[in-house]
């Protein structure tokens, strides 16, 4: 695992970020004390690093119709095809989540669908006809308490 070394103004720039996507660089720089310049070299410096890794917009689910969320635990035949069902799973639109966990499941995804039936469509006939899926035990969403992106420890 790589080695980061960030400073307490690279906690700050990340802390603004992780907030605000698209706070303005010299706002940024307003906040930490420097100057624009010095905020754009720095995070293109955590760019590099593989520190930040993009930006994204984020779109409510339900905005499009998708009132369901749902967890669903994968279990595979052969826990050496994981790549094969991996690659299966990317062509599924509603899937927004893939893990490798622990225990005795393989696969943590989560999934966005319109309704019920539009869920147990995808599990019936999607998932369990992948190939190398044994079983499937599916967790429905009932609210999101806690939704947030990482944050930056010690950042002042």
């Amino acid at each position: 695992m790589p080695k980061y070394q960030i400073d307490d103004t690279d906690r700050r720039i990340l802390s603004f970020l992780v907030q605000d996507a698209r706070m303005a660089y010299l706002e940024i720089a307003r906040e930490c004390g420097v100057s624009g310049a010095a905020i754009h070299q720095r995070i293109k410096r955590l760019e590099k690093q593989g520190i930040v890794i993009g930006s994204r917009l984020l779109v409510e689910p339900e905005a499009l119709g998708l009132n369901v969320c749902a967890f669903v635990q994968i279990a595979l035949v052969e826990g050496n095809k994981m790549m094969e069902v991996k690659e299966e799973l990317t062509k599924i639109p509603e899937l927004v989540e893939c893990h490798f966990v622990t225990g005795k499941y393989t696969f943590l995804i989560k999934l966005y669908c319109r309704d019920n039936e539009h869920l147990m469509n995808i599990v019936t006939e999607k998932l369990l006809k992948i190939p190398y899926i044994q079983s499937t035990e599916t967790l429905l969403s009932l609210q999101a308490v806690i939704d947030r992106n990482i944050n930056c420890p010690d950042a002042k």
